[in-house]
């Protein structure tokens, strides 16, 4: 370990996040290794989720997000704490592995109160074999969500009150359904996916027991995420905190750690060498899309968002996240998309009064970049 290293702070912690997840320096060549070094990128709003992809790849488009999905080189489904995440395909099927009795175990009360049965998902998986095989011989890549409720409802399941994506989400989380191409919308770009088989969409799966693979998702998720805790982790991929702790023992070699405050952090060699030298971010403002892995990937938030913001970024704490602007690895800021007729621009939301000069400046060619992207 070098003899000299920066003074911690939370800032400085902030600012070694950003830079393992590509936010800083020169990010990442293409769509797909962005995605997969992140390893699961939260992705319930799609649009959120084009742009944190479309910050860590340069030069990038929403169309080269949405082109990715449709030629399957990345991946949307439900692998973990029962929400939509990017990834790489070949990692899907393993992480399921790891997670999916967990995710059944969670919803199985919900589907009780839905009247749902594994005779009902088994019955729901034979109809929508079924349905895509019927659709893709007429020249159709994937059966859309609505063409499923109607396949199901036809066959007595109804998909009321939520049942629908319920049984949905139980096909992809045991591998039987994937989420596929977009689907377009009168020759629009749709934010929907069609759903395919998993063996057909993914033919090729690593294969990791669940030992393994849990040591692999903490080695992935502290090289992709560090600093973060193991708590962090577990909160994370939902991995029992016993089993996360015998993962750490197992990876801990190649992971540097680093005592702050009460607390261990965990990163990668490759970041900790940063705190030889300047650590990169001092300067810039990022405007990030809501849900971004800088923030929502941990259980503990305070490192880089005061906790008297909390509320400006997840109002009376329903789950949704604001867009926001983060300068020197803090949280400072949320920002939004604004429309007046037929001009669209953005808007900053700082936490403390207004913008300086500097800060402006940087902020609005982050604006600029976000709109273009999107409108690619």
């Amino acid at each position: 370990m070098p003899s000299q290293r920066a003074t911690l702070t939370p800032r400085i912690m902030g600012r070694l996040r950003l830079a393992s997840q590509g936010l800083l320096g020169g990010g990442f060549a293409t769509v797909a290794d962005a995605v997969r070094w992140m390893t699961c990128m939260q992705a319930q709003d799609l649009g959120s989720a084009l742009w944190a992809v479309g910050q860590r790849v340069p030069g990038t488009a929403a169309s080269d997000v949405r082109a990715a999905l449709d030629a399957g080189t990345v991946v949307r489904s439900w692998p973990m704490r029962g929400t939509l995440h990017l990834l790489a395909p070949e990692d899907l099927r393993w992480i399921l592995g790891i997670t999916g009795e967990r995710l059944m175990k969670s919803v199985a009360a919900r589907h009780r109160e839905l009247g749902i049965t594994s005779g009902d998902i088994s019955q729901c998986r034979d109809i929508a074999f079924k349905t895509t095989e019927a659709l893709k011989a007429g020249g159709a890549p994937g059966a859309s969500r609505e063409q499923l409720f109607q396949a199901f409802e036809d066959a007595g399941q109804t998909t009321k009150a939520q049942r629908g994506i319920h049984l949905l989400g139980s096909l992809c989380q045991r591998a039987w359904l994937v989420q596929g191409p977009m689907a377009g919308s009168n020759g629009k770009v749709g934010v929907q996916q069609l759903f395919v088989p998993f063996d057909e969409w993914i033919p090729d799966s690593r294969d990791l027991d669940r030992e393994e693979g849990i040591a692999e998702l903490l080695f992935r998720y502290v090289r992709s995420h560090g600093p973060a805790t193991i708590r962090d982790f577990a909160w994370w991929s939902q991995v029992p905190l016993t089993e996360a702790r015998a993962a750490l023992h197992a990876v801990k070699d190649r992971l540097v750690e680093l005592e702050f405050g009460s607390s261990s952090y965990w990163l990668s060699p490759e970041t900790a060498a940063m705190l030889d030298d300047a650590v990169p971010g001092s300067r810039p403002m990022l405007a990030l899309p809501g849900f971004d892995e800088f923030l929502l990937g941990y259980q503990d938030r305070g490192l880089v968002l005061a906790p008297e913001h909390a509320e400006l970024v997840v109002p009376g704490k329903n789950g949704v996240f604001k867009r926001i602007m983060v300068s020197g690895g803090e949280v400072v800021g949320t920002w939004a998309r604004t429309v007046n007729g037929k001009s669209v621009g953005v808007a900053p939301e700082p936490f403390a009064g207004e913008l300086g000069p500097a800060a402006e400046r940087s902020f609005q060619a982050q604006g600029r970049a976000y709109l273009k992207f999107m409108a690619a």
